[in-house]
């Protein structure tokens, strides 16, 4: 059964950093694109980051560029999600998830079709 799970989130001030991880079972994470999406309440889904397969690719929503940075740990099977100079716009449910595609990664979250459960970052004073 194909199964991630998110871990890192928490409190953080504004100007922090956070580093998300997403842990893959049942498959091995590096011969899929994988991605990290946000919802804060009222809002829609949207991609925050995305790397494609054998990392050969990644991308990033504007708002996090220069801030966010995804990896991939082929030996851990996880990939991370580096967040410097949080601010309270992060403030969001953060799921990661994962598609078996070649192509490059998109950040449309309709793409994916294995889910991860989320992890919460607060950004706060």
């Amino acid at each position: 059964q194909l199964q991630l799970v998110e871990s890192g989130g928490g409190l953080v001030q504004p100007g922090g950093s956070l580093r998300l991880s997403c842990s893959a079972s049942g498959f091995t994470l590096d011969n899929y694109a994988i991605g990290w999406f946000r919802q804060a309440p009222g809002k829609e889904r949207e991609g925050v980051s995305c790397m494609s397969r054998k990392g050969g690719s990644t991308n990033y929503a504007d708002s996090v560029k220069g801030r966010f940075t995804i990896s991939r740990d082929n030996a851990e099977n996880t990939v991370y999600l580096q967040m410097n100079s949080l601010k309270p716009d992060d403030t969001a449910l953060y799921y990661c998830a994962a598609v078996r595609v070649f192509t490059a990664c998109v950040l449309s979250w309709r793409t994916y079709r294995t889910w991860g459960q989320g992890t919460q970052v607060t950004v706060s004073s």
